[in-house]
């Protein structure tokens, strides 16, 4: 018995149409990205797994598709792992590989690895996919791409102001109004952790904190405690999670609370001066706003983070988000680069495209106009006109099969065909086209010259 065919879940196959649309969010992101001058790289699916691991936190690690070496991995297992009940060492001694969890990671890598030919500040982007073990729902996948682009080599606070503006730019090309640019400063989140004597445990914190809006305050309250921050700390953290109101008025509380925290004062100072700048320049349709809650738990952020939200009427998670890393090339023996980058993420802004219907009715466009093949003669033909029509941008294809008519007719219906064109014997005398609307219905008997003009509307 034949085997039923099927594919992992949290993968998709996607078909024309959704491949047509996912190509608009596509070449919009890719336009924008060269606009603001950035350029592209591209890195391998999987990289070693040392360069992965311990980047992203437990969690994160956790997540992380490991690839099985190949050959009889299991009898070269590391006998001494076995032996000592040491899963690392069991773990390295099968797997050396691991599918890469984000494209950020392997850009701090290919950084070092090519740092005698990249001209600093570096501009780059990069749209691949990303593969994660995480557990698949609406609007999560364990394989998806990412759209990122990132500075690397400059520690100035115009690279953020840059990088909102290029969010701003990207969803307002794609008629999304309403969204949502979030920010916080990682300098702020370290100052409440010293303020709430939790400093040491300032990775805890940010990942329990990083939950409020999943699980709920009481929720992440109980994680951290449960990660062993004290009662008396928490209580400390109370004026954030009902913190409000404005950008300005939001900084003003936030003063109040790390008054005692240098680090805190110049995450304060940072945020400042970014806000000042956005609201000199204004944004075209998105709103920056301030969210003292936002963690993004992944370790290498120092600075500036944010996470992008969908229009409020779609119940949707982040659709983007990335922050500033002052040394993530600092793990692979190059100290001192400072990086800002950002994410979009493209999977979930196809479904909000989708849910809101914004996708262009253009995007869909395939065929423009299909041959109806009578013979071989007629065929030869109509392929020349095919090629003069291809000349000048016009998506044509001829029937492959001399079938018959009615059949040719349906195919160019079922696949929204706008055009037919035939040719019998007294098309090719006259060396003329019938050419058919299959909207409209009508049909006309045209030189080459009015069918160029007529299909290329």
């Amino acid at each position: 018995m034949a085997q039923k065919p099927s594919i992992p879940k949290g993968t998709r196959d996607f078909n024309p149409e959704q491949v047509a649309k996912r190509n608009y969010i596509f070449n919009t992101i890719r336009g924008a990205f060269e606009t603001f001058g950035f350029q592209p790289i591209e890195t391998p699916s999987f990289e070693n797994s040392e360069t992965l691991m311990g980047k992203y936190g437990d969690e994160g690690d956790r997540l992380i598709f490991k690839i099985l070496n190949s050959g009889d991995y299991l009898a070269k297992a590391n006998e001494q792992a076995y032996a000592e009940k040491d899963a690392l060492k069991l773990t390295s001694s099968i797997s050396e590989k691991a599918l890469r969890y984000d494209l950020t990671v392997p850009f701090a890598r290919y950084v070092v690895q090519h740092q005698n030919d990249i001209e600093f500040p570096f501009k780059r982007y990069q749209i691949q996919p990303v593969w994660r073990a995480d557990r698949p729902q609406k609007g999560r996948f364990r394989e998806f791409f990412q759209c990122d682009a990132d500075v690397a080599g400059s520690k100035s606070l115009w690279q953020e102001v840059e990088f909102i503006q290029l969010y701003d730019t990207v969803f307002s090309a794609l008629k999304l109004e309403g969204v949502t640019i979030k920010i916080n400063n990682r300098k702020i989140l370290s100052g409440i952790a010293e303020v709430i004597g939790a400093s040491d445990k300032l990775i805890d914190f940010t990942v329990a904190l990083d939950k409020l809006d999943k699980i709920g305050e009481e929720k992440v309250k109980e994680e951290m405690r449960a990660k062993g921050i004290s009662d008396e700390g928490i209580s400390k953290l109370q004026p954030l999670f009902t913190l409000s109101g404005s950008f300005e008025t939001q900084m003003e509380s936030l003063k109040g609370i790390l008054n005692t925290s240098e680090e805190g004062k110049k995450g304060i100072e940072e945020l400042a001066f970014i806000n000042t700048a956005i609201t000199e320049l204004g944004l075209t349709t998105a709103v920056l706003q301030l969210d003292v809650t936002l963690a993004r738990g992944l370790n290498y952020y120092t600075g500036a983070i944010f996470e992008v939200s969908a229009p409020a009427q779609v119940k949707m998670g982040s659709i983007g988000g990335g922050g500033r890393y002052d040394d993530l090339t600092g793990i692979f023996g190059m100290k001192d680069v400072s990086g800002v980058g950002i994410s979009f993420g493209l999977d979930r802004i196809y479904l909000v495209l989708e849910e809101l219907k914004l996708f262009p009715e253009t995007v869909n466009k395939n065929v423009d106009v299909l041959f109806i093949n009578f013979g071989d003669k007629e065929a030869l033909f109509s392929l020349k006109a095919i090629k003069q029509l291809r000349s000048q941008g016009i998506n044509a294809e001829l029937y492959p099969d001399a079938a018959k008519m009615k059949k040719q007719m349906n195919h160019a219906n079922k696949r929204a065909i706008p055009f037919v064109v035939l040719v019998g014997d007294q098309e090719i005398e006259s060396n003329t086209y019938t050419l058919k609307n299959m909207v409209s219905g009508e049909q006309d008997k045209v030189s080459l010259e009015t069918l160029i003009v007529q299909t290329k509307k």
